[in-house]
């Protein structure tokens, strides 16, 4: 007789399965390794186009199984977080070993693979390793805020992203009963944040974390105002309207995250770490936290300073480099949102008044150290390669910004204890997350329709780089 076993844990090799990723997959390895699944199992798994790029990509998503309840899974929503696309492979061939994720349960995997393909494009210089955190952030490129696709600042209906359009067709079509986004953390731990509660949750991230030696980042900086419904699991509060700063910092708009909630959808976003910071999980009270904020504000205002002046002497300059407008773009935007984080995390400021911290941990100013510099690294990345693509360097900033880069890294590495997670860990912690997720929302989709309006409660900023 067959031995039972937990429902998306690995089985026997079938004939569905691929050779094994070891490293990130680009957006043409996304689509081929996608259509060899297919090809493999056609009665079982399907391939279909749901829209285009703006640069002409198609967006793919992969369906496995014929329920009548739908999972739908966000992969590479932000252009360097890649880790998504081999989780997504890794869930397909889950659900087409193991029945009980399809039919079982009634349920139907919809497997996005790439939601903005051309921005992963642009990472592609780093992608296939080898990894190093000073070759990440010397190729780091995240569009700036309002060509991220999923945010709605100005609403569903006022959605011009072609990527953002076709999610939200998508969600509208299949009403999901579960909804996931996987993101990645350059440098820190793993959390997820829910739109609703599922119960148990903790406790199975507790148990991944364990088995796979993936730190829970216990004071997450995207969450530091938001409730905790346990132990790295974080409630996301209804969105609300603000002006760009907010938006950009507290993510204060509408998503799709939040765009299926009338449908009854729980959205869980998972996020899993490429380099591991052992303090995020440390949820001691911290001896002296003032002078720990004070030295991280004090930080993030040095290091604004100096990247301004170094903008300054080299955008004159950009107007030849193609694509510029791009990578300026994220640079503008980090450099306007550092100053009002600064005076945020400043214990010594108080005029204006900020919102106040909520209690922190030692967790929390791991975090918020990591945060601030994490900007600043971006900045100096991007600027970076803004000059090597101008192919000379007029503005003579380029070994002033290799030094930057190179020890900003070592700080991560030796001031943080950032260490590297090996893509295969980072892509079964979160196949693990969101199965786990995938189950509990499944055992509680009967009885939300006596949850409260969330829509009235209490307005919470939400806090996202």
């Amino acid at each position: 007789m067959r031995a039972p076993h937990t429902p998306g844990e690995p089985t026997a090799p079938r004939r569905c399965a691929l050779p094994p990723l070891l490293r990130y997959p680009t957006v043409d390895e996304l689509g081929a390794r996608a259509a060899a699944l297919v090809a493999r199992r056609p009665r079982s798994a399907r391939l279909r186009r749901i829209g285009t790029s703006r640069a002409g990509t198609p967006l793919w998503l992969l369906s496995v199984g014929h329920g009548s309840r739908h999972a739908l899974v966000v992969a590479g929503p932000h252009a360097n977080e890649p880790v998504g696309g081999a989780t997504v492979l890794l869930l397909a061939e889950r659900a087409l070993a193991d029945p009980r994720l399809t039919e079982g349960a009634d349920a139907t995997w919809n497997l996005l693979l790439c939601l903005d393909p051309d921005g992963l494009r642009h990472n592609e210089g780093w992608l296939t390793g080898p990894y190093s955190l000073d070759r990440y952030f010397r190729g780091f490129f995240r569009p700036g805020f309002l060509e991220q696709p999923e945010w709605l600042p100005d609403g569903a209906d006022g959605a011009v992203l072609p990527e953002t359009r076709a999610l939200l067709a998508l969600q509208d079509e299949l009403k999901p009963f579960f909804q996931c986004s996987l993101h990645g953390v350059d440098v820190g731990g793993g959390f997820v944040e829910l739109t609703r509660d599922l119960p148990g949750l903790a406790q199975s991230l507790s148990q991944t974390s364990a088995r796979l030696g993936i730190p829970r980042e216990l004071g997450a900086y995207d969450a530091l105002y938001w409730p905790a419904l346990g132990p790295a699991v974080y409630r996301i509060p209804p969105p609300r309207r603000g002006n760009r700063v907010e938006a950009i910092t507290e993510a204060a708009v509408e998503s799709t995250w939040y765009h299926p909630h009338r449908h009854g959808t729980v959205t869980a976003v998972v996020e899993a770490p490429m380099w591991g910071v052992d303090g995020v999980a440390d949820g001691s009270a911290p001896a002296d936290p003032d002078a720990a904020l004070r030295t991280i504000s004090r930080t993030l205002r040095q290091d604004t300073r100096l990247l301004r002046g170094i903008l300054a002497r080299v955008r004159p300059h950009a107007a030849a480099v193609p694509d510029a407008a791009r990578l300026l773009a994220p640079v503008d935007d980090y450099l306007l949102v550092c100053p009002g984080l600064a005076d945020a995390w400043d214990p010594d400021v108080d005029d204006p008044p900020h919102r106040p911290l909520p209690p922190l941990s030692t967790a929390h100013l791991t975090a918020l150290r990591i945060a601030g510099r994490r900007l600043a690294l971006r900045t100096a990345g991007l600027l970076h390669q803004l000059v090597t693509r101008a192919g000379r360097d007029p503005a003579g900033v380029l070994a002033e910004l290799d030094r930057l880069v190179d020890q900003w890294c070592a700080e991560y590495r030796d001031g943080c204890g950032a260490r590297w997670i090996p893509v295969p860990s980072q892509a079964e912690y979160q196949a693990q997350v969101v199965l786990a997720a995938f189950e509990l929302a499944r055992r509680h989709a009967g009885f939300r329709s006596g949850e409260p309006d969330w829509g009235c409660e209490p307005v919470v900023p939400m806090h996202r780089e």
